[in-house]
């Protein structure tokens, strides 16, 4: 191993003078739909973790700030820079994780937590251990523990629905009817706008208490906690780039592009260090969102694809700077809309974790003992089963396909 720095950029000044001349209604509406990707379910992952953690309105306001604004900076970054459409966002599977792991913690512990995280990607990206990590730790492990961390949120879904019939119906509905009927849209965005119309016409959207206003980031002071930093920063880092980073890059290549490995990471570091302090919980590339603006639908011209990432970078940062009127909106929402959009959101990244944990041959029952523990309330020494799931994973694999191999 050495030390490594960001690949060297390209054109920075062609490349902006071309991100207005190559914008057009292709690349506005992939971007777009990237951006409602990272806007409607994980913005709700962040608002149920912060509520079930306690927090006040102005943290919950900054939180939003930091990961939506860094999560554009980091796009426009990237976009500029290397002329790639490379979508900067937040770990969504991070933050389904601390919608049960702050539980414990004061947000001083948390907020050390999400700093060590940080930290930690920086030195994979200078260090050229992105490569050393994803070849030793099994991806069935990873996909496991992701599959065990959202896996309550799909069943949420279902739980609801006898106690909201005709809210959770419509959408779980409308869910399926656009999966099969409709293809340009994510089937979630459908199923959003359903609930609503259900929501509204049946009294439970309260719009009177929506505030239009900016966001106004606040400052904590970390303190770092042993219990957290296992339980919070590790899992975090893990996740952020074996289900983010990797998956992202994944994508590019076989969009047939030149991917800056090292400059993904260490600015995805960097990015995650410098909003900690306003409660950011990291910074990394979106997979999913990173496919939509890669794919041929965003631009005809493979070298132009960037300009809708530069869209939704500068869409991200717009969100984040009137975040807290989007948190108004969510809180005059009914629970259940919540809970089901989110869990709806999350099915693909769910069966797709599946798929790719006990779904493959090699680590089967090790994914599948992975997953359990992930999905389990297991705690030990204050330590989460995010974790633990990944320590079993990780001593269980090789083990495992040992045995296998010798029947």
């Amino acid at each position: 191993m050495r030390l490594t720095g960001p690949e060297p950029p390209g054109e920075v000044g062609r490349n902006l003078r071309d991100s207005v001349r190559n914008t057009n209604s292709s690349t506005l509406g992939a971007g777009f739909v990237a951006f409602l990707l990272g806007a409607t379910g994980p913005a709700l992952l962040v608002y149920q973790a912060a509520t079930n953690a306690g927090y006040a309105a102005e943290v919950i306001n900054s939180w939003f700030f930091a990961i939506y604004v860094g999560g554009g900076l980091l796009s426009l970054l990237l976009a500029f820079l290397y002329r790639e459409p490379i979508c900067g966002a937040f770990p969504i599977a991070g933050s389904a994780l601390l919608v049960t792991a702050l539980a414990g913690y004061s947000l001083a512990e948390a907020v050390g937590a999400f700093l060590v995280s940080g930290i930690l990607i920086a030195l994979i990206g200078v260090s050229g251990l992105f490569d050393a990590i994803m070849s030793r730790v099994p991806n069935e492990v990873i996909m496991g523990a992701l599959a065990g961390i959202l896996f309550k949120f799909g069943t949420e879904v279902f739980a609801f629905l006898p106690k909201q019939p005709l809210l959770v119906g419509t959408m779980v509905g409308t869910y399926l009817v656009s999966f099969r009927l409709i293809r340009r849209l994510p089937p979630v965005l459908p199923a959003l706008a359903a609930g609503l119309i259900v929501a509204g016409f049946s009294g439970r959207f309260d719009v009177g208490n929506v505030r239009f206003s900016l966001s106004h980031p606040v400052l904590v002071a970390p303190s770092f906690d042993p219990g957290a930093i296992f339980s919070i920063a590790v899992p975090l880092t893990l996740l952020a780039v074996a289900t983010q980073n990797a998956p992202g890059v994944g994508i590019l290549w076989a969009n047939r592009y030149e991917p800056p490995v090292n400059a993904i990471t260490i600015f995805s570091g960097v990015g995650s260090i410098l909003t900690a302090p306003m409660v950011g919980n990291g910074l990394n590339i979106a997979a999913p969102m990173t496919a939509v603006c890669a794919g041929a639908e965003s631009h005809p011209d493979r070298e132009n694809r960037y300009v809708a990432t530069v869209v939704q970078g500068l869409l991200f940062v717009a969100f984040g700077l009137v975040s807290a009127t989007a948190i108004s909106l969510i809180q005059a929402l009914p629970v259940a809309l919540i809970v089901s959009l989110a869990g709806l959101a999350l099915l693909p990244v769910i069966f797709q974790a599946l798929r790719l944990s006990v779904g493959q041959k090699d680590h089967t029952l090790a994914a599948g003992i992975t997953l359990l523990i992930a999905a389990s309330d297991l705690s030990i020494l204050g330590i989460s089963s995010a974790f633990w799931s990944i320590v079993a994973g990780i001593i269980l694999a090789p083990i495992l396909k040992q045995v296998a191999k010798e029947k």
